[in-house]
């Protein structure tokens, strides 16, 4: 389970990385909901879906989209609180209390019992739901135990993503001149293997994902 330092952190960082984007979000009413449907159906093709092909699992990458997907609904929970970050971390944390007695889901007339759906069901779940405008913290959970996460791997891969969006601001990601593409990989790739190299323990995490980061970088488009 989250320790209650953790709900604060990545909710503060959350909502730090939203008024860096844009002052006014809040009043915005961005779709976030509408981002974890894409951010779904990009965890899908990481995984593998099509039956007339040979694919191989990405779990690396599929993870990595959970924690995309994780932005977005940190965001929409702090947006149905106003933003206000003590508030949004009472609503998380009783989510994530009430996620570990969560066995059956009930959408569009029809009960999901989680244990009879394997992950693509799962994911395709979490896609509608999001898409009916449902925060499932709960199915999110279960999504993740079967993508080999538990909370604290999430909280130190959230914390990883959260820098090289900042890192992507810094660039010039929102004038387009910031480059997904680095020697070959997409800056996501490249994550992954810095995640690996560091520990999330020590107390300069961030700053040395940061410097990692940099080093990689090859500069802006011209």
């Amino acid at each position: 389970m989250l320790t209650e330092i953790q709900a604060n952190t990545m909710l503060s960082l959350q909502a730090s990385m939203n008024f860096k984007i844009d002052p006014d979000w809040v009043e915005a009413q961005y779709p976030y909901l509408l981002a974890v449907v894409i951010e779904g159906a990009e965890a899908i093709e990481h995984h593998g879906w099509k039956w007339w092909k040979k694919q191989h699992k990405d779990l690396p990458q599929l993870q990595m989209e959970l924690i995309d997907i994780w932005h977005f609904m940190l965001s929409e929970i702090l947006l149905r609180n106003d933003a206000d970050e003590g508030k949004a971390v009472v609503s998380l944390n009783q989510a994530i209390a009430e996620s570990k007695h969560l066995q059956t889901l009930h959408f569009d007339g029809q009960d999901y019992p989680l244990k009879e759906l394997g992950l693509l069901q799962q994911i395709e779940l979490l896609i509608a739901l999001a898409g009916a405008r449902r925060v499932e913290v709960g199915l999110f959970s279960s999504i993740m135990g079967l993508c080999e996460l538990d909370w604290n791997s999430l909280f130190s891969q959230y914390v990883g993503k959260n820098v090289l969006n900042v890192f992507r601001q810094d660039h010039g990601y929102k004038q387009g001149t910031y480059l997904k593409q680095w020697n070959g990989q997409e800056d996501n790739e490249h994550l992954v293997e810095i995640l690996a190299q560091l520990d999330p323990e020590v107390e300069s995490y961030k700053e040395q994902l940061y410097d990692q980061l940099e080093s990689r970088y090859p500069g802006e488009a011209t």
